[in-house]
């Protein structure tokens, strides 16, 4: 498969067209979808393309968004759900907790829920407190979700082809600051599995674990670090539910020291999750303490020097990772 040159947004909506186009199954619902493409231009053509029977616009209502979909998912569709932005997962919890995560269990595996929710998240360009949070450890507790969140084209590619074909519900979490970001997609078929990480840099003094934005963070902290002699391996987990420990696992093994970071708050976040496992199994391992770089707790605010100082940062990585590898130092 020769590599292409593509934005996110493009990788994503040529997903869809395969998906679609391979199985009369598939088909998108959600508000402003169809006549609009996506409050970010997401669906752009792909009601002109299958019609407004497998494209639909849909009341301004999440639960009964959701709830149709997963009535859909239980008679053999696979619908896919858009939802504006991640906030607005709050307005269907009963829909996507109680019913769609339980359905499989409850029935004895007789029952399943192939639904797709997108939802883009993150904070970006001053969206304020209700249209900016990063939400996946909610769903990362609830069994029964897939959680995916893609942070190149070609990840966000494979990573939605995979999660289209599931039989269970994936919660697909797009950052909206990365639609428009480019990289390499091969041409062909691309399916990258759920519940498997990457090494997105390899490194030998401290891991870095993160996903979505904040990898891309994580790797510019990453070169700057390189240049003071302390070569950092990145690990994009890319896949939240399932984790993939055993690649956690091999690169705690290898550095010794690791970082957690990640937009959401850190309380009870992901990345208290990641930790307390790496202290279950890798603690003698260890070098150091596994350190986070997290929202420290706050509300996303609107103005934009504010916003930054709550989100995790190349400058903010790079110095959690200084204290890791070289505590003494730092301390003097």
């Amino acid at each position: 498969m020769s590599p292409r040159t593509l934005g996110m947004a493009k990788a994503m909506l040529e997903a869809m067209v395969e998906e679609m186009e391979s199985d009369p199954g598939v088909f998108l619902m959600g508000e402003d979808i169809a006549k609009q493409g996506g409050i970010f231009g997401q669906y752009r053509g792909l009601s002109d393309r299958f019609g407004s029977h497998r494209v639909r616009d849909t009341p301004i209502s999440e639960s009964v968004l959701v709830s149709s979909a997963v009535g859909a998912a239980l008679t053999g569709t696979r619908p896919v759900v858009d939802i504006h932005f991640s906030d607005f997962l709050t307005c269907a919890m009963d829909e996507l907790v109680n019913q769609a995560a339980k359905m499989s269990y409850m029935f004895g595996g007789q029952a399943r829920v192939p639904l797709v929710v997108r939802a883009p998240e993150g904070a970006v360009n001053s969206a304020a407190a209700q249209h900016s949070q990063s939400l996946e450890s909610w769903f990362c507790h609830t069994p029964g979700w897939r959680v995916v969140a893609p942070a190149t084209p070609a990840d966000a590619k494979g990573l939605l082809k995979s999660a289209i074909r599931c039989d269970d519900p994936v919660l697909y979490l797009e950052h909206k600051a990365l639609y428009t970001r480019k990289g390499e997609v091969p041409e062909g078929e691309l399916v990258v599995p759920l519940g498997s990480a990457r090494v997105a840099r390899p490194g030998r003094d401290v891991t870095i674990l993160s996903w979505s934005l904040t990898l891309l963070k994580a790797l510019t902290a990453a070169e700057q670090l390189a240049e003071e002699g302390i070569e950092a391996e990145v690990v994009d987990l890319r896949s939240l539910a399932p984790l993939d420990m055993d690649t956690i696992f091999t690169s705690v093994r290898r550095t010794r020291r690791v970082v957690v970071a990640h937009e959401a708050v850190g309380d009870c976040g992901l990345g208290a999750e990641i930790s307390a496992r790496v202290g279950e199994h890798c603690f003698a391992d260890l070098d150091a303490p596994v350190r986070r770089v997290t929202n420290p707790g706050l509300p996303i605010p609107f103005a934009p020097s504010l916003e930054a100082a709550v989100l995790p940062q190349p400058d903010t990585i790079a110095t959690a990772v200084r204290d890791t590898v070289r505590p003494q130092e730092v301390a003097a």
